[in-house]
């Protein structure tokens, strides 16, 4: 075995690899159970979560922008929003979950799929950082880059 190969299996970027899969299939299953939460509560109840979370701090402070923002938010979010919202978040989740686990397995086609994959990832949620100014979306894109470069590593160590 050449030095190469052993630090490619046992070094500090194939810890990092591990951990950072092992980091997207936390946030994978958080963003599946969401939308599976999404999916089974009641629109009324999430509006009246959203009243009840907002109602004190807008009678303390009317002009509060987090309650605010909240508030304006909420007022647009409908049953069909929801149900969208549940469907993404789901399916984005269930995707990532699979695709990490089959990483995890060293399944040799999930290192094309998984860079093919995030990097979808990565395009759709710069967009949305363009847009939203996100900074947990620019911190996921982050990740899914670092995530792509250490796939792309490990797939060319095999």
């Amino acid at each position: 075995m050449s030095a190469r190969h052993i630090e490619g299996r046992h070094g500090p970027l194939h810890w990092l690899f591990e951990s950072t899969l092992l980091l997207k299939a936390v946030f994978a299953a958080l963003e599946a159970v969401a939308g599976l939460g999404l999916r089974l509560v009641p629109n009324s109840q999430i509006h009246k979560l959203a009243a009840w979370l907002t109602h004190r701090e807008l009678i303390e402070d009317p002009d509060d922008p987090l309650s605010l923002r909240i508030s304006r938010l909420i007022e647009g979010f409908s049953d069909g929003s929801q149900h969208f919202y549940a469907f993404y978040l789901m399916s984005h989740g269930l995707i990532k979950l699979v695709i990490v686990v089959l990483l995890m397995r060293r399944i040799a086609f999930a290192y094309p799929l998984g860079i093919a994959v995030f990097a979808a990832f990565v395009v759709f949620q710069t967009e949305r950082f363009l847009v939203t100014h996100s900074p947990f979306l620019l911190a996921l894109t982050l990740l899914d880059l670092v995530i792509i470069y250490l796939t792309w590593r490990e797939w060319r160590a095999r």
